[in-house]
C-alpha cells in the first residue's frame, strides 16, 4: 500500500521530537559535571539510545502496517519467552532481577512486553465475532495482560507489573461494562483512606457516611429493598477489603511497607524511603514561577536527589524551569496522548483503534505515577517517564510504541470502509 509523506501525523511526531530532546537535557543536566568521557557520561549514552531509537523508528514507519499486525502474536510470545528467561539469566539491579546483559548492554525485557501485550490484545480483539460481553473473550483477553504482568511481579518489579494493569483502559473502550473500572478506583479510594487515616474505626464510620449518602440520592422506592441489600453489600465488602489491605500491607517486606506509608509521611523514614521523596520536593518547589535556569539547579548539579536521572527526573524538570516550565511538560504530554487517542478514535481499523488505546493506556500511566510519585502524590514503585528518564530500555520501547501506531495511522487513507 502506498503513503506519502503527509500521511504521518507531523504534530504527534514533533511533540514526540520534542519530549526526547527536553528529556536528554535535563539528563545532561543532571550528568554534565562528570569527568568521564562523553560516551560514558549517562547524557552520552542516552544520547545513542536516542540515535538508535530514531533509526528503529524510522526503520518502523517503512514498515506495511499489515505485516505488523500479522507478527502481534510471534512477537507477544517472544517477549514472554524473554521475561521467562531472566530467572536463568538474568542480573539484579536495585532489587529486582528483571535485566538481560549482551555484550556490556543491559535491556528490561517488561519494557518491550508492554508493546507486544498492546499488539497482541489488538490482534485478539479484532479477530472474528469478538465480543467484550462473551465471558470467554472477556477472559482471554485479561489472560493476554496478566501473564507478562504475573512474570514481571515475580521478578520483584511490582512497578512494572502494575502498568499493565493501564490496559484496562481499552478494555473500557471496547465496551467492558463501567462497573469494573468503577469498582477498580472505589478500592483504590478505600485502600487510601485505610492506609492514610490508620484508624479502622474512623474508615468504617467514613464508608457508612457514603453509602448512606449514596443510598439517599439514588434509591427508588418502588424497589428499595433491592437497594438496601445492594447497598448493605456494597458496605460490607468495602469494610472487608479495608481490613484486609491492612493485613497485606503488614505481610509486605520493611521496605515495600515504607514506600506506601512515605505517601501520607515522608517523615516516617526520612533518610531512606522518605529522603527521595523530601528532597525532589524541595527540589522542585526551590524552582519557584520561572525556575533556576538550564544548567544553574543546586539540588540537580550536586546530585541532592539520588535516582534523580532515572525515576526522579521530572524534579530537575522542576527546580531549572520553575513552575511554568514544569506546565510545559505537562501539557505536552497531555497534549500528545490527547493526541494520539484522537488519531485511535479516526483510524479505519479496529487494530489500529485498539492498539492506539494501548499506546495511551501506557503513556498515560506512566506519566502520571512517575509525575505523582515525584511530588509526593503517589507511593514511589520506580517507572520511568516517557522519554525524560535516563534508560536505553525505556526510550527504545516509548519509541517503538509510539512509532508502531504512527504507522498504523499512516495508512488510513489506503483502507477501504470504516471500523465498526
Amino acid at each position: 500500500m502506498n503513503r506519502k509523506t503527509f500521511d504521518f501525523d507531523w504534530i504527534s511526531i514533533v511533540l514526540y521530537l520534542l519530549l526526547v530532546i527536553g528529556g536528554w537535557m535535563a539528563i545532561y543536566a543532571v550528568s554534565s559535571t562528570s569527568s568521564l568521557p562523553f560516551m560514558q557520561t549517562n547524557h552520552g549514552k542516552q544520547l545513542m539510545w536516542i540515535g538508535i531509537s530514531l533509526v528503529v523508528g524510522v526503520i518502523i514507519l517503512s514498515l506495511d502496517s499489515r505485516f505488523l499486525e500479522a507478527i502481534s502474536y510471534i512477537l507477544y510470545g517472544s517477549s514472554l519467552l524473554l521475561l521467562l528467561s531472566v530467572f536463568v539469566i538474568g542480573k539484579k539491579v536495585s532489587g529486582a532481577t528483571s535485566w538481560l546483559e549482551f555484550g556490556g548492554v543491559s535491556l528490561q525485557p517488561s519494557e518491550f512486553a508492554k508493546v507486544a501485550t498492546g499488539m497482541a490484545l489488538a490482534k485478539y480483539m479484532t479477530s472474528l465475532n469478538f465480543s467484550i460481553e462473551n465471558p470467554k473473550n472477556l477472559l482471554l483477553s485479561l489472560l493476554i495482560i496478566i501473564a507478562p504482568a504475573l512474570i514481571t511481579l515475580l521478578q520483584n518489579d511490582t512497578g512494572s507489573a502494575l502498568v499493565f494493569g493501564s490496559f484496562v483502559i481499552v478494555l473500557y473502550r471496547e465496551g467492558l461494562n463501567p462497573l469494573v473500572p468503577l469498582v477498580g478506583v472505589l478500592l483504590v479510594f478505600v485502600a487510601v483512606l485505610t492506609l492514610g487515616l490508620n484508624n479502622q474505626l474512623i474508615t468504617i464510620a467514613i464508608l457508612t457516611g457514603i453509602t448512606l449518602t449514596s443510598f439517599y440520592f439514588i434509591h427508588s422506592k418502588k424497589h428499595i429493598t433491592r437497594w438496601i441489600v445492594i447497598h448493605g453489600i456494597a458496605l460490607s465488602l468495602a469494610i472487608a477489603f479495608s481490613f484486609s489491605t491492612s493485613y497485606i500491607v503488614s505481610k509486605l517486606q520493611k521496605h515495600q511497607q515504607n514506600r506506601i506509608m512515605v505517601l501520607f509521611n515522608p517523615q516516617i523514614d526520612p533518610m531512606d524511603t522518605g529522603y527521595n521523596v523530601i528532597q525532589s520536593k524541595i527540589a522542585i518547589g526551590s524552582g519557584g514561577l520561572l525556575g533556576k535556569g538550564f544548567l544553574q539547579g543546586n539540588y540537580t548539579k550536586y546530585k541532592f536527589v539520588p535516582k534523580q536521572v532515572t525515576d526522579f527526573i521530572f524534579c530537575t524538570v522542576g527546580e531549572e524551569g520553575g513552575w511554568v516550565g514544569s506546565s510545559v511538560v505537562v501539557l505536552m504530554f497531555f497534549i500528545l496522548i490527547l493526541r494520539i487517542r484522537n488519531l485511535a478514535e479516526s483510524s479505519k481499523t479496529r487494530y489500529s483503534r485498539i492498539y492506539g488505546y494501548s499506546v495511551v493506556a501506557v503513556f498515560f500511566f506512566h506519566t502520571l505515577v512517575n509525575i505523582g510519585m515525584t511530588i509526593g502524590f503517589i507511593p514511589v514503585i520506580g517507572i520511568p517517564l516517557p522519554f525524560y528518564s535516563y534508560g536505553g530500555s525505556a526510550i527504545l520501547a516509548f519509541s517503538i510504541l509510539f512509532f508502531i501506531m504512527i504507522n498504523h495511522y499512516s495508512y488510513r487513507s489506503t483502507v477501504l470502509g470504516t471500523k465498526p
